[in-house]
């Protein structure tokens, strides 16, 4: 028999899923998109939802799909090693290297560094993100489920003081959209870095690292059939990332209206800063920032404790508590790298991560159809990896990206490899592998090779 839920229910399941995706840390890239695209922020909003919004929801559902726990088994049909080195590289990237530092760098960045004259950011930074994350390290070495409850409770306000803001935008706008260019990268291809843009989100890593507490939540309502499963996943999914998509559609448009007032900033943190300030004044700026600062340490506990979790129980050694100190500390050395040289090392990373993390997500949602052969895996990934290691190198931040390796690399990718000038040099090769695997396993089924 079949267990129905009900509307209650779901709302249960939304509300996890919502929260797994949307963050105050996430609010920044939405905000910075719509400065940038200028009059042509709704087709760079229809790229921006793909990535930030529709993958994430698609990873949740494949790890619904292929039954799996974790990066590891979604990447297992590879191979054991590849899926070891991926579960590696997106715990470094949910961890050390991005997500975690980026919540207190966005932290700093909204709530601290309009505060202080300009000679003191640096050594600012370096201040509150060392506190941030001693705090981080004492909450989740002691108590991390008293700042989660906490969480629950702050969440809901910061979403409630963000649509005021919103509110207040549409009924008295900065300025019109219309009448605002777009950047040089955004007059031609404002679809297309959209949805590159969308990577920053690190939402569809997040999905196949984390995706299983939805899953493991649903099952806990007495739903086990897999297609049920799934079914539930995907309808309470599509109310959770309903509403994320509705948050972002907003804060594009928001961003793009606050051409009328100021200049394209440097990074999101500093667009936010500005628009609250406008509205709400420096206090409202001080209380929405505490909200994001707290919203953000809550993230940064389940990030930090998700990373030291994870490297105990698969490479044991260490104890749990002493991964928690060496994830706490790396993270703070990245942290005081600034915000804005943070996403531009994040984002090359997610050059390379993004384009195998799609094609996992897509052969897993599919797998039912060629039974899971790992030929089709194989095949299709190791075409993938080839071109989005150039894209990685592509964008790596200058003076790295000028060296002479670097430039051979480049040429390469831009000679050999069409859309490489778009960033998006994977899709040729991964579809002509898609092709050519599915190909190989009909083939191998028709002569019983499988």
């Amino acid at each position: 028999m079949i267990q129905k839920l009900n509307l209650r229910q779901y709302l249960v399941i939304a509300s996890m899923i919502f929260a797994l995706f949307f963050g105050a840390g996430n609010l920044i890239f939405p905000l910075h998109l719509g400065q940038l695209a200028g009059r042509n922020w709704l087709i760079a909003t229809i790229g921006f939802l793909i990535t930030g919004v529709l993958l994430p929801l698609f990873s949740v559902l494949a790890i619904a799909i292929t039954k799996t726990d974790d990066v590891y088994g979604i990447a297992k049909p590879v191979s054991n090693l590849f899926a070891t080195c991926f579960m590696i590289l997106i715990h470094l990237t949910l961890g050390i290297m991005c997500a975690s530092p980026r919540t207190a760098s966005v932290s700093y960045s909204v709530g601290i560094a309009p505060l202080l004259p300009s000679k003191w950011h640096n050594i600012g930074l370096v201040i509150f993100t060392a506190i941030y994350f001693i705090l981080t390290f004492i909450i989740a070495y002691n108590a991390g489920n008293i700042l989660e409850n906490l969480g629950k409770i702050l969440n809901p306000i910061f979403l409630v003081l963000l649509f005021l803001v919103i509110i207040i935008a549409l009924f008295k706008p900065l300025g019109n959209p219309a009448d605002f260019s777009a950047t040089a990268s955004y007059a031609h291809s404002a679809g297309v870095n959209g949805f590159l843009e969308g990577y920053n989100t690190i939402d569809a890593l997040a999905g196949i690292a984390f995706g299983v507490s939805v899953i493991s939540a649903v099952k806990s309502m007495g739903v086990t059939e897999k297609n049920e499963v799934a079914k539930i996943t995907a309808k309470s999914g599509f109310i959770a990332m309903t509403m994320i998509g509705i948050i972002y559609f907003l804060l594009i448009l928001l961003g793009a209206m606050s051409l009328g007032k100021f200049k394209v900033s440097a990074e999101g943190g500093k667009a936010f800063s500005q628009i609250v300030t406008y509205y709400g004044g420096t206090l409202g700026q001080i209380v929405l920032a505490s909200l994001v600062t707290l919203t953000c340490l809550t993230t940064a506990v389940g990030l930090v404790s998700s990373f030291a979790q994870d490297f105990h129980s698969h490479f044991g050694g260490l104890k749990y508590r002493k991964w928690l100190a060496i994830t706490c500390f790396a993270s703070f050395m990245t942290a005081n790298l600034g915000l804005e040289l943070i996403i531009k090392w994040t984002f090359a990373i997610l050059m390379f991560l993004y384009p195998i993390a799609m094609v996992l997500i897509i052969l897993a949602l599919f797998s039912p159809l060629f039974k899971g052969d790992h030929v089709v895996y194989k095949v299709s990934v190791v075409l993938t990896i080839i071109p989005a290691f150039m894209d990685l190198i592509a964008h790596l931040p200058a003076p790295i990206s000028e060296t002479s390796f670097c430039k051979m690399i480049i040429d390469i990718r831009l000679k050999y490899f069409p859309l490489s000038d778009i960033g998006l040099s994977w899709v040729f090769p991964t579809l002509l592998g898609i092709i050519i695997a599915t190909l190989v396993h009909v083939w191998r089924r028709k002569n019983n090779k499988i």
